[in-house]
Parts: structure tokens; C-alpha cells; sequence
């Protein structure tokens, strides 16, 4: 009796064990499933090369790079983990209210240079993928550096204003009558990678002109001009699907000449680390896209 009652113990021990461990190994795989997710959004979204100072040794994610613009000098925020400089103080809440409806945690109206107006199209789900790896990364003590703009964009209250007239909050609603593959180019293009941001033109108020929808800025971040990107003469005609997957994965043009400025840096530091899928997604949306002609210099 005594004996069958050990061996009993032992094997209810065991099975609590087992249950724990099984269980923690589930949590663990969850969790490093949320964060292969979140690095992937991360590298799609391009963060690590707009709020990184690369140029003068900041520290990953503190923030502080000059964005140059007709309205002013933006600079980005600090989005490292650390509770009083970056947003390791963020909830849910706050990140969604961000990243999908462009409003701070206090409830101020971010500036568009934030690209919210494309994030609005992110799912939550992803959204808060990214979120869990941002707080995986280092905390980084470093205050935000005002931004200096013009006036009258130095009035943050007219914002308000500007969401009526130009923003429009997601979901991302799928093409219909599109193949699966151009439906996920198309969410990789204009929710998380947010090319139009930079490679359509905007109006006088800052807002993206969608008749002009990936056609080239001659005035994009930092003064560059930022290329076509629809199948026209003037853009991407005559290239194939395996030339963008090229160029966004080395950099390099099907001439061999490569990229310069802000793209080889989103190239560098994020879609080089996309799947084959995605990019070629992203070549396949990029192909079924209308053509608009505009003729841009090459050099400003």
C-alpha cells in the first residue's frame, strides 16, 4: 500500500511537471512567435531607419533624425522601450491610438510626417506585434528634439483641421477581384512599407494627392526626388517582377546602378529581411497598378 501510494505521487509529481512545462513551452513558442511577427512589421514599416540617427551615431530607435520638409524640420521621436523618454509607459491603447488613428497618448494630433495616414490601414493584430518588439529592444534614455516648422504648421491645434480634410482611418479593405499574392503586395505597399508617403506627390496642405498614387515626388523627405513607381515609360515599364525583388532586396537597378539616400537605408535596414513572397507581392501589386506618366530629373 505504501509503496503503490509513492509510486502514485510520483506520478501525479511528474504529470504537474510535464503540465508546467508543456505549458511554459507553449507560452514560449507564443511568444517568440509574436516577436518573429513583430520583427517582420518592424522591418516592413521601415522604423529602424527613420527613428535611428545614423548619421551622427544615435542609439537604435532613440530618435532625433533632422527630417527636412517645405513645412520645417521634423524629428523623429524616440521609440525605444526606456518608461520616461520612449514609450515603454504605452499601453495597448496608446500604441493602437498611434499607429492607426495618429493621436498621442495625451490625445494631441500627431503631424503627418508620422505616417499614420497609412498605418490607419494596419491590422491591430500586427500593430501590436510591432509594439511587443519595440519593447523587446533596448531602452534608450534620450529626451525628443522639438521639431522646427514653419509657421503657421507650428500650430499643432490646426491638425485637427487637417484630419477632416485628409485623413481617412482604415482598415485595410482587400481589392476585389485581385489574386491573393497582389492583395498582399497591396497591404505590404500601402499599410506597413507605406511607399506612397514618399513616392506620391503631395498638395500644398501636405497631404498625399491621390491622383498622382505612387507616380514620384519631386519633393520628397530630406529634398530628394523620390521615383515613379507605376508601370508607365516613366516608371517601373519593362521591369520584371525578379527586377524589384532585385532591387529591394541589394539595392541594385537592373543597369547595376544602385540606390541612393533615404530608400538605401529602407532597403539596408528593412526589406532586405522580407521573405521572397513578400517582395515578389510587392512586385505583383506594383505591376497591376495604373500607369501615370511623370517625367522627374534624376538629380535635383
Amino acid at each position: 500500500m505504501i509503496r503503490a501510494t509513492i509510486i502514485a505521487r510520483t506520478l501525479f509529481a511528474l504529470g504537474v511537471a510535464f503540465g508546467l512545462t508543456s505549458g511554459w513551452a507553449t507560452g514560449a513558442a507564443a511568444d517568440e512567435g509574436l516577436l518573429e511577427r513583430g520583427e517582420h512589421v518592424f522591418r516592413a514599416a521601415g522604423c529602424l531607419s527613420c527613428h535611428t540617427d545614423f548619421a551622427r551615431g544615435g542609439r537604435e530607435l532613440a530618435g532625433g533624425r533632422a527630417l527636412k520638409t517645405p513645412f520645417g524640420t521634423f524629428h523623429t521621436p524616440n521609440i525605444s522601450p526606456d518608461p520616461a523618454t520612449g514609450i515603454g509607459a504605452w499601453t495597448d491603447e496608446d500604441f493602437l491610438g498611434a499607429v492607426r488613428h495618429g493621436v498621442g497618448p495625451g490625445g494631441a494630433p500627431y503631424y503627418p510626417a508620422f505616417p499614420y495616414t497609412s498605418y490607419t490601414l494596419m491590422r491591430d493584430d500586427d500593430a501590436l506585434a510591432l509594439k511587443a518588439y519595440l519593447f523587446s529592444r533596448p531602452p534608450v534614455v534620450r529626451e525628443n528634439t522639438p521639431h522646427d516648422l514653419n509657421f503657421p504648421f507650428n500650430l499643432r491645434f490646426l491638425m485637427l483641421g487637417w484630419r477632416l480634410l485628409f485623413f481617412n482611418e482604415g482598415p485595410f479593405e482587400p481589392l476585389p477581384d485581385a489574386s491573393e499574392e497582389i492583395n498582399r503586395g497591396a497591404y505590404l505597399v500601402d499599410a506597413l512599407a507605406h511607399c506612397g508617403e514618399c513616392h506620391t506627390a503631395r498638395n500644398p496642405f501636405g497631404a498625399v494627392d491621390g491622383s498622382q498614387y505612387l507616380a514620384g515626388n519631386r519633393d520628397g523627405p530630406d529634398r530628394e526626388i523620390v521615383p515613379n513607381l507605376t508601370p508607365d515609360t516613366t516608371g517601373l515599364a519593362g521591369w520584371s517582377q525578379a527586377d524589384i525583388v532585385y532591387l529591394l532586396r541589394t539595392g541594385f537597378r537592373p543597369n547595376f546602378d544602385n540606390v541612393q539616400g533615404s530608400m538605401a537605408e529602407v532597403i539596408k535596414h528593412g526589406l532586405k529581411y522580407l521573405s521572397d513572397a513578400d517582395l515578389k507581392a510587392i512586385a505583383a501589386y506594383l505591376a497591376a497598378i495604373p500607369p501615370i506618366e511623370n517625367t522627374l530629373p534624376t538629380r535635383r
